[in-house]
């Protein structure tokens, strides 16, 4: 009997790369150098991006969607030639769906520093050398900074609602803080005013593990044939348990063994396959430098910094606002929540989602969330859906162009 094929090893790197297919995705090509909160700047930036849906000519009918730290642009269809997973919030977007296509203009972006098209430390330089280590610090608000520009690029001078959960959860309240009458309306997500000691601690484990890798050279890895996928697969194996809720895993798992293996003599317990399993797809459809990057973003995040503290920061907030948080989150507390809401004066208290999932509740439960977008979302304008064209600019109001490839 034949010997089994050799499973192929990954790439050193899983982002998308120039090349690939394009899918669905469109890119914004930021004209000046992007000016960075930490100094310096980021020249040639380029942000990733989907679309779905009519802008209508006023673009009263956009709506801005932020994805979490491992999302990307790919929020809905299935996955496909330039897309290794199908949509992350397919439930959510959609003719007919909360996020109704039918009505609404929605723009994802992928986030800059992310590896899924836009800039990030997988991408050249200017002088068409990976960025690998070189690439600059980060923060949300540098971030936002890219998407605002897009929005500029897009003719979209206001959201009707900007959505994001966890990381995408800390930009969304970024733009309702820092440009509030660009922000119509804001859904924030087991998310927080600040980072927090714990959740630093687990993103700090998190990047020590891809650091350590001999593999990750620094970060200077990109090109070599070999990337940092053990340090990378330790980092979402850790980060998956904290997405989850213990009593899920008990359920699901307990203390079973992975098929006949014996955990007794060096086989797995089944909760060990499940995050082994976790780990090899991230590792062969994200970059190992695009996590740290993101995962050092979101331990920056403070949105009281330089505007007098937290609660003045959130006393900017004039979008009309719902915050909510999973009941079982163990790694953005209800309490997180209860923080944002008690300080957003247009806050309407928390809502608590029902989920035995834990932080990851927040992309599961997509009827209950569906739920709350349908209480911040009115109807458009009957003029606007009458009128509305049939796909995004070619060119926006700048006259910034956008490009299919």
């Amino acid at each position: 009997m034949p010997a089994p094929s050799p499973v192929p090893l990954p790439p050193a790197s899983g982002a998308w790369r120039e090349g690939d297919p394009p899918g669905r995705r469109r890119w914004y090509e930021h004209g000046e150098p992007l000016r960075l909160e930490a100094g310096g700047e980021l020249p040639g930036a380029r942000l990733a991006f989907e679309t779905w849906g009519r802008p209508a000519p006023g673009r009263s009918n956009a709506v801005l969607v932020l994805h979490a730290l491992t999302g990307d642009s790919h929020a809905a269809g299935p996955a496909g030639p330039g897309h290794p997973t199908a949509g992350w919030w397919d439930g959510l977007v959609g003719p007919g769906r909360a996020l109704d296509t039918d009505r609404y203009f929605v723009v994802a972006p992928n986030v800059l520093g992310g590896c899924q098209g836009s800039t990030g430390p997988s991408s050249p330089r200017p002088d068409g050398r990976p960025w690998g280590s070189a690439f600059p610090f980060l923060t949300q608000r540098d971030q936002v900074d890219a998407e605002a520009g897009l929005a500029d690029a897009l003719g979209i001078d206001r959201w009707a609602l900007v959505v994001g959960g966890s990381m995408g959860g800390m930009r969304a309240l970024e733009w309702a803080v820092g440009r509030p009458e660009r922000t119509g309306a804001l859904l924030l997500l087991a998310t927080t005013a600040a980072a927090s000691a714990e959740q630093i601690a687990w993103a700090g484990v998190q990047t020590g593990a891809i650091r350590a890798d001999p593999d990750w050279r620094g970060g200077d890895y990109h090109g070599t044939g070999r990337g940092p996928h053990t340090g990378l697969g330790l980092a979402r194996r850790l980060a998956h348990v904290t997405y989850r809720s213990e009593p899920e895993l008990q359920e699901r798992f307990g203390r079973a063994a992975q098929g006949a293996e014996d955990p007794w003599s060096g086989g797995r317990y089944q909760v060990e396959s499940y995050l082994d399993h976790h780990a090899a797809t991230l590792v062969r459809r994200f970059d190992a430098g695009s996590y740290v990057t993101l995962a050092e973003a979101m331990n920056s995040h403070d949105v009281g910094r330089g505007r007098g503290g937290v609660r003045a920061a959130l006393g900017r907030v004039r979008a009309r606002t719902l915050v909510a948080g999973v009941d079982s989150d163990r790694l953005y507390p209800p309490s997180q929540q209860a923080e944002l809401a008690a300080g957003i004066p247009t806050a309407d208290g928390v809502r608590l989602i029902g989920s035995p999932h834990g932080h990851d509740g927040f992309l599961v439960e997509t009827e209950q969330v569906a739920a709350l977008v349908g209480e911040l979302l009115p109807p458009p304008a009957s003029h606007d859906r009458q009128e509305a064209v049939t796909h995004p600019p070619e060119c926006g109001t700048d006259g910034r162009r956008f490009s299919q490839t």
